[in-house]
């Protein structure tokens, strides 16, 4: 159960005054629910209002703070012109409150004359004259002493404001408890770093613009403690996972060999490498729980194979789950021809699959007459169930969330796993999403691939571009064309791929031409894509759905338009879908009037290389660990203290702290060991819990 201690700041926010109905609403649309989601809620600058005796010691256009007396009030003489609120300050100099948009009535209650208020806003000087138009804040006089001249600003969504936001937060902070010290004093001392809830109010009580930083010693406590908390769990699941039980699945290699012989592919010396790994996994009474990560082209799909095949050969059954049903076909194709010669009975299982042809799949799979069921979500459901599932194979694994792997996985006995992604992983990223698995790496590609030439265009020269590609259709090779909408956009001013299709089926005629997007029903853009990769058309017109997997070696030419639009890793995942032969191929990056800094960095980093693991590393650089792998599906943690960017070097020191805990302390016991708990619980790592219980 939750620690006693916590109960209070995981209660909903509605428990607090002035939370209810709209107003709660909009702070769940800020990710706020709870009242430790406030008290997380980061401020993102501050207002600065100081305190002066008199306007004459105010520079004109900066903000301040002081105390006026109301004189008169002018009435708006025309719609055109404003409200004055004509007040002395206590030198009696005068200034003029200018209000453009207000009510006589509530300006009147507002301002009593002779009253004394506290204002603060942008002091002006007009002709001679000061003003302060709509004053930011009005206090009545007396609350003199509670004023603050450095304020928090925090993101805020429709339906609240700062004042709001400041309030709520306030009311939050009330709660927070004192709470077990979790780092070691060692730690504390050397960086002088005061208490977890002294740390949280320093951050929300900020006394110059820097201690809204990354920087701010109270905010790299709070850093620390969220990475701490994540390589904690991070641990702990992968000490589990070397506990977990498995099969020992030995195998000759006979089935490997054969699909080897049918493919006539030479396996690089990377491959073989990572096979080894596989094997011996396989071979070990623990369950194997494996990340395969490579560049584009380099063979993953093959070791996934053999290492199915392995596993086949042991006598039991297999998995691929693909995130896409163009990918599953094209796999299906593939594998089926493949290992027909071995004797490896192989089927489809996706959406479009209905009627007795699935349930033919259903009843052939739990008797145990597949050997490799090839499918999209499709496999996860409850309909799906299997005679003796041995090894799941994951393929673009951040399309799919932790609970999806988990449900498929659980459709067998001890069941071993091996992700893949051709999403080069940065080494960051590999150590705060993936320290729970064992990784493996590619880093060859096959014989004969040449790396892809990319070059950088303006769509102002668009024609050029199109006079360009006649001379690539007279060799006969074949062209992806892809944009980033599939319908006009009033708001994104890009050409869709219907009209980019138009376009180019009026210079080059529509038996030319192709167009497939997410939008199309599944048999017209299993059609298009056929007609693709059998020759009949030469250009494909496409969104995104291409970026992955989808192999047509013929392709040697690839324009992404728009490419601002993109991503540095997506950028290079589509520029993958040429040059997977030994012809010359090449990559043009079109732009639109969008262009800007980190855009010229970008395209200059797809010029200089094809190494995509560089690439990644470029990309967390220049975008941070946000968006990377550019999917919510990522798995990637959502940090609320911590910033890769800034932080990374308390990551690497949480990491080291959190293997020397475990392995001082690996069931958490005693009293810094229930601080730790705290810790993780604190920061919504109530799943990992439980594997304390099993280790213990």
């Amino acid at each position: 159960m939750r620690p006693q201690s916590l109960v209070q700041l995981f209660a909903s926010v509605e428990t607090l005054p002035g939370i209810a109905g709209r107003m709660a609403k909009a702070l769940a649309r800020l990710g706020i629910e709870r009242v430790r989601d406030l008290v997380f809620h980061l401020p993102s600058g501050v207002n600065k209002y100081p305190m002066k005796s008199s306007l004459q010691s105010c520079i004109p256009g900066q903000t301040a703070a002081f105390e006026i007396t109301v004189i008169e009030h002018i009435p708006k003489p025309s719609n055109r012109l404003p409200y004055k609120v004509v007040c002395v300050d206590s030198q009696g100099v005068p200034i003029h409150l200018i209000y453009f948009h207000a009510y006589r009535n509530t300006l009147t209650q507002q301002f009593p004359l002779n009253g004394r208020k506290l204002i603060a806003g942008t002091v002006e000087s007009f002709m001679g004259q000061y003003q302060m138009p709509h004053p930011e804040k009005v206090w009545p006089a007396q609350r003199i002493a509670q004023w603050r001249e450095v304020e928090p600003t925090y993101p805020l969504t429709a339906g609240i404001s700062q004042g709001h936001t400041q309030k709520f937060v306030k009311l939050a902070l009330d709660r927070i408890p004192t709470l077990p010290e979790w780092l070691p004093p060692v730690v504390l001392q050397s960086k002088g770093w005061t208490s977890w809830d002294e740390s949280l109010k320093q951050i929300h009580n900020p006394t110059q613009e820097t201690d809204v930083d990354p920087t701010f010693p109270a905010r790299q406590r709070m850093a620390f403690d969220e990475l701490l908390s994540h390589q904690l769990a991070l641990s702990l699941i992968r000490k589990q996972n070397q506990l977990l039980p498995g099969h020992v699945r030995q195998a000759t290699g006979e089935l490997r060999t054969k699909i080897l012989a049918e493919c006539g592919f030479t396996l690089t010396g990377s491959q073989q490498h990572v096979l080894k790994e596989i094997g011996e996994d396989l071979s070990s009474p623990t369950r194997m729980t494996r990340l395969l990560q490579g560049d584009v082209g380099s063979g993953k799909t093959l070791v996934g194979l053999l290492a199915m095949a392995h596993v086949i050969e042991a006598g039991s059954q297999t998995a691929l789950l693909v995130p896409t049903e163009v990918l599953a076909q094209q796999h299906y194709a593939s594998i089926s021809q493949t290992t027909k010669t071995a004797g490896i009975r192989t089927a489809l299982l996706t959406g479009r699959i209905k009627g007795k042809a699935r349930q033919k799949i259903y009843d052939e799979l739990q008797a145990g007459e597949i050997d490799i069921i090839i499918g999209t979500h499709a496999l996860i459901q409850d309909t799906v169930n299997f005679k003796n599932l041995g090894l799941v194979v994951i393929d673009e694994q951040h399309r799919f969330g932790v609970e999806q792997r988990a449900k498929l996985t659980q459709k067998g006995d001890h069941v071993d796993i091996l992700v893949m992604t051709a999403t080069p992983i940065p080494r960051t990223l590999m150590l705060t999403s993936y320290g729970d698995l064992q990784v493996s790496k590619l880093t060859e590609k096959p014989a004969g691939r040449r790396d892809i030439q990319t070059n950088v265009m303006s769509l102002q020269k668009l024609s050029e571009v199109y006079e360009g590609l006649k001379r690539v259709l007279e060799r006969g090779e074949k062209i992806y064309w892809v944009c980033p909408l599939v319908e006009e956009s009033e708001a994104l001013d890009l050409a869709a791929a219907t009209k980019r299709y138009e376009d180019l089926v009026q210079w080059y005629g529509a038996e030319i031409v192709g167009l497939v997007h997410g939008q199309m029903k599944g048999p017209d853009k299993d059609a298009a894509m056929e007609a693709f990769k059998s020759g009949s058309t030469q250009i494909l017109v496409s969104t995104t759905v291409i970026e992955v997997g989808v192999d047509v070696p013929e392709a040697t030419v690839i324009i992404i338009e728009h490419a601002e639009r993109f991503g540095l890793s997506q950028l290079h995942q589509l520029r993958g879908r040429v040059g997977r032969n030994d012809l010359h191929s090449s990559c043009l990056l079109l732009y639109g009037p969008a262009w800007s800094a980190m855009t010229k960095e970008r395209f200059q980093v797809m010029r200089q290389t094809n190494d995509g693991f560089r690439i990644a590393e470029e990309d967390l650089r220049l975008r941070g660990g946000g968006d990377v792998l550019g999917t919510k599906q990522s798995g990637l943690p959502q940090y609320h203290f911590a910033d890769l960017f800034f932080h990374y070097g308390l990551l690497q020191e949480a990491h080291a702290i959190a293997e020397q805990i475990l392995q001082d302390n690996p069931d958490l016991s005693g009293l810094q060991g229930e601080a730790l708990r705290t810790l993780l619980y604190l920061y919504d790592h109530d799943r990992t819990t439980p594997l304390l219980r099993a280790a213990a």
